[in-house]
């Protein structure tokens, strides 16, 4: 008999929950995989099956606070792609359609399932558009400091790496058997929002900017059984993901000292409270520019009603709730949301999506 590297029992927990089906063809497709799992370790999901696997993966994902929106994600097969070359255009061609010229879509798109031999496709970028950090002589970083060993990493494979503070990094693709090889992501697939304020004509000065669309790249999504190592997915952002921690962050751009030396605050004590001041600025900055650009993302006030909306659908439905609290809460202005004082279980349902080891 051929080892299965497949688990079974969470196939056939899937397919027996494959409501689009009738009792004779959801008993047909069971005895069906079943056997396919018996002759060759594994079962080939049909497309219908992965549209709804990668929609239930979302819906499951008890860190995202977006998840009103699942039955909207857009899936993308290509589990036919053998290169990195093809896999490469195929993230170029999800970047494309999910920015939609700002009106950003919910998209995922699919690679081909890990092999019994262990073999796997995988995109070494956290997301698709992530931002250089370069370690400088004196100690300091120019760019994302999240990202310096994946800048190095791409540097010792040839890439140039520019040197700025924006510098979108390559994508870095490995097939099975294959070494790595990084692709330079074209500038029509990669928008970006220049970072401007409502009221402080200086904000434009700091040269701060965000790209519009995160395309996570690094997790796996598990469906009945079967791992797909290689699936990024993207949404949307919420402002805070980009005003109160990717800039603001102290380990990452850490801009909260600028906002607050151009603001005139007293930051020699934290009781002025000069970061809280200086943190809502920032992130009115965000909203403001992405909203001038025409570019969707959503407030923490919005998103958070959104998921409380949510919660009451799947309630009446009678589809249990798994949710994070510590991603489900706002890093910013936490109390003044309606998730605060709420109670929340991670279920850990599945289909869902995994973090996996980073690949290098």
């Amino acid at each position: 008999m051929t080892e299965t590297y497949v688990d079974a029992a969470e196939a056939r927990t899937f397919l027996l929950g494959a409501d689009w089906l009738t009792d004779r063809e959801r008993a047909a497709r069971l005895a069906e995989a079943e056997s396919e799992i018996r002759a060759t370790g594994a079962y080939h999901h049909t497309r219908e099956e992965l549209e709804r696997g990668a929609k239930l993966a979302w819906r499951n994902h008890a860190r995202c606070v977006g998840r009103l929106h699942w039955k909207a994600l857009r899936v993308i097969d290509r589990r036919e792609v053998t290169t990195a070359e093809e896999v490469f255009e195929a993230c170029v061609e999800h970047l494309r359609t999910a920015t939609n010229g700002g009106i950003l879509r919910p998209v995922i798109t699919v690679f081909a399932p890990r092999r019994p031999d262990g073999g796997e496709i995988r995109i070494w970028n956290t997301q698709l558009i992530r931002y250089a950090g370069y370690r400088l002589p004196d100690g300091t970083v120019r760019g994302d400091p999240l990202h310096i060993r994946l800048t190095e990493t791409a540097q010792a494979l040839g890439w140039p790496g520019p040197g700025g503070a924006f510098d979108v990094l390559p994508l870095i693709v490995r097939m099975p058997g294959e070494r790595p090889r990084w692709f330079d992501l074209p500038a029509d697939a990669v928008l970006e929002v220049p970072l401007t304020h409502p009221e402080f004509d200086w904000f434009a000065e700091l040269c701060l900017r965000w790209h519009a669309v995160p395309a996570i790249s690094d997790m796996r999504m598990e469906i009945g059984g079967v791992d797909y190592p290689a699936c990024p997915f993207s949404g949307w952002y919420v402002g805070y993901e980009i005003g109160a921690r990717n800039l603001a962050d102290h380990d990452r751009y850490d801009v909260l000292p600028r906002v607050a030396a151009r603001m005139r605050l007293d930051t020699s004590r934290d009781d002025t409270l000069w970061k809280d001041r200086a943190l809502v600025e920032l992130n009115r900055a965000v909203l403001h520019s992405f909203r001038r650009a025409g570019v969707h993302l959503v407030d923490h006030h919005t998103v958070t009603r959104q998921f409380v909306t949510h919660e009451a659908r799947e309630q009446s439905s009678g589809y249990a709730l798994s949710a994070d609290k510590e991603w489900i809460t706002p890093p910013l202005s936490a109390c003044t949301t309606p998730v605060y004082r709420r109670t929340y279980t991670d279920l850990r349902a599945r289909p869902n999506f995994y973090h996996q080891p980073a690949a290098w």
